[in-house]
């Protein structure tokens, strides 16, 4: 069954640019696009590094094969940042915020990071599929749950 999501463009695959997902594709910019748009940032490049450092993040407290899970669903600029080979780190939301805030840098604080992180991540969770958001949530507590809405 093919899911419509408003403003995605639906087409062929352009590799490694695009990730579809039953019948659309989006690409890197799009996705920055609408991670921009979601996180009110003033600049292109403000959105990018925060979606860069977000899936870094992320890739860290996930365990076994599911980064390289979430990294298929991405697009190929964002893939490779949801890879992780080292062990799953356990650290609750305010650790997650506080480490996306150091990578995210720009004087970004915790609580500013928590808000480009939700921007993101309600990006990511309509990109990917309903097996992939819920093999997410089966691996973070569930104070992580904001970030799955």
């Amino acid at each position: 069954m093919a899911v419509s999501v408003p403003g995605v463009r639906v087409g062929r695959r352009e590799a490694p640019q695009h990730v579809e997902l039953e019948g659309s594709a989006v690409t890197f910019d799009e996705f920055i696009k609408r991670v921009q748009e979601r996180g009110g940032f003033d600049a292109r490049e403000h959105a990018e590094r925060a979606t860069r450092a977000t899936l870094a993040v992320l890739g860290q407290r996930l365990a076994g094969g599911e980064p390289s899970d979430l990294a298929a669903q991405l697009p190929g600029g964002l893939a490779e940042l949801a890879r992780y080979d080292g062990p799953a780190e356990s650290f609750d939301t305010a650790e997650f915020y506080r480490r996306v805030a150091d990578r995210e840098q720009m004087g970004c604080t915790p609580g500013r990071a928590r808000e480009h992180a939700m921007a993101v991540m309600s990006t990511v969770v309509d990109q990917i599929t309903e097996g992939e958001r819920q093999d997410l949530a089966s691996q973070l507590p569930g104070d992580y749950g904001e970030l799955l809405r």
